[in-house]
C-alpha cells in the first residue's frame, strides 16, 4: 500500500493528480515493459548481426556492395547509406514529390523509383497501390525521370542488365461486375541522345485471369544466375497469404515453392547463385505477416527452409524485408512492428552470413 499522510488536506489538487497516476500505472506498465531496456530484439542481438540505421525501410545493396539505398519511411526520401563510413546522404531532397514506396539499384548506378503521382492524406491506401516508375541519377540536380508505367507494390529489377518487371492490379469499379485480376509485364530502360530514359520492349509476362492463379500477384526478383525465371509473391486471402512463385519468361510454366493457403511466405532477396530465395514467413507460429522473421527457403529442392531471425519472439517486433549483397556475404534488411503496416520499417540492420555459419558450426 502507499502512504499518503504526507500530502496534507490543503492541497487537494495534488492529492488528485497523486491518486490519478497511480491509478494508471497498471495500465503503463506493458508499454514501459516494451521500452525497457532488454525488451527489444536489438538488445539481443547475435554476434553476427548489427544495427545500422535508427531509421529507414527497404533497403536494397549496390552492385559492388558498398552502399546501400533505402527509404527514410513509406513515401519518405530514397536515401543513400555508405557502409565504411556510415554518412548518409539524401538522394531526393533537391525536388518536391509525393514520397516514394521503393528505391532500387539499377545496373548502371541510377535509382529506380516507384512513388504516387498525387496523395490524399485521407486515403493512403490508394497512393500506396497507384504508385509509378521513375529513374533517379544519383548526385544529378535533376529530378526523377519519369517512366510512364504504373506498378503495384514492387518491381524486379535485373542484376546484370537494363530490365524490369512491374505488376499492375485491377481493381473493379464498385458498380462493375468485373473482378479483381493481376497482370506482370517487363520490358528495357533505354535512355534516348538527351539521356532521358524510357522503358522499350514492354511484354506482358502473365494474366491472372489467363494463369488460374487466384490471388493478387507481385514481381520480386528475376532468378539468378540466367535470369530465365521471375519469382513473384501471390497474396491469397485478402493479403493474410502468401506463397512463393515462379514462372519462366520463355515457356510461361509457373511453380509453385512453397503451397501453404493458411501460412504467409513472402518472397524478397534472392541470392546470387539462385539456389535460394529469402522470405518473410510466419513457420514459427503460423501467425500471419505481422508475425514474420526471415527464412531462407530453397529454390532447388536441396532442404527444408532455414529461419535466420527470430525477432518476433519479443512482443510487437518482426523482421522484414531482407535482400542479399551480390556476393553472397551479407544480408540488410530492417526492424519492424507487428502494429504497423506492411513494408514499414524502423531502422536498418546487417547480417553476416560467413559469421552466422561459423557460429552455427560451433554450436
Amino acid at each position: 500500500m502507499f502512504n499518503l499522510s504526507f500530502i496534507r488536506p490543503s492541497h487537494p489538487t495534488l492529492f488528485r493528480l497523486l491518486i490519478l497516476f497511480l491509478s494508471v500505472i497498471p495500465a503503463l506498465g506493458p508499454l514501459l515493459a516494451q521500452s525497457a531496456p532488454g525488451s527489444q530484439p536489438t538488445d539481443h542481438l547475435p554476434a553476427h548481426m548489427r544495427q545500422l540505421t535508427s531509421f529507414g525501410e527497404r533497403a536494397d545493396w549496390s552492385h559492388d556492395g558498398t552502399k546501400l539505398v533505402f527509404l527514410s519511411k513509406t513515401f519518405g526520401d530514397a536515401m543513400e547509406l555508405d557502409l565504411d563510413s556510415g554518412a548518409i546522404r539524401n538522394l531526393t531532397a533537391h525536388y518536391p514529390h509525393f514520397g516514394y514506396t521503393r528505391a532500387l539499384y539499377l545496373v548502371n548506378g541510377d535509382i529506380l523509383l516507384a512513388g504516387p503521382r498525387e496523395f490524399d492524406l485521407n486515403n493512403t491506401r490508394h497512393a500506396r497501390r497507384n504508385c509509378w516508375l521513375f529513374v533517379l541519377t544519383p548526385g544529378s540536380v535533376q529530378p526523377a525521370a519519369p517512366l510512364g508505367i504504373k506498378a503495384n507494390e514492387g518491381p524486379a529489377v535485373s542484376r546484370t542488365r537494363l530490365h524490369i518487371a512491374w505488376t499492375d492490379w485491377h481493381d473493379p469499379a464498385p458498380d462493375s461486375d468485373d473482378r479483381f485480376y493481376s497482370r506482370m509485364y517487363r520490358g528495357d530502360i533505354a535512355y534516348n541522345a538527351e539521356g532521358v530514359p524510357g522503358v522499350t520492349r514492354r511484354e506482358l509476362i502473365a494474366d491472372s485471369r489467363e494463369t488460374g492463379l487466384a490471388g493478387a500477384m507481385e514481381t520480386q526478383n528475376f532468378r539468378p544466375p540466367h535470369e530465365n525465371e521471375l519469382i513473384f509473391s501471390l497474396y491469397t486471402g485478402g493479403g493474410r497469404h502468401c506463397d512463393v512463385m515462379g514462372i519462366d519468361l520463355t515457356t510461361r510454366a509457373i511453380t509453385a515453392y512453397t503451397n501453404s493457403p493458411d501460412g504467409y511466405e513472402e518472397p524478397e532477396g534472392i541470392y546470387p547463385d539462385g539456389t535460394a530465395t529469402l522470405v518473410e514467413a510466419d513457420m514459427h507460429n503460423q501467425d500471419g505477416p505481422r508475425r514474420v522473421d526471415w527464412w531462407r527457403l530453397p529454390l532447388d529442392g536441396s532442404g527444408p527452409a532455414t529461419r535466420l531471425t527470430f525477432f518476433s519472439d519479443f512482443q510487437n517486433y518482426k523482421c522484414s524485408n531482407p535482400v542479399v549483397s551480390d556476393d553472397g556475404r551479407y544480408i540488410a534488411g530492417q526492424i519492424a512492428k507487428s502494429t504497423d503496416d506492411f513494408g514499414v520499417g524502423h531502422g536498418l540492420i546487417l547480417y553476416d552470413t560467413v559469421a552466422a555459419e561459423k557460429s552455427a558450426a560451433l554450436d
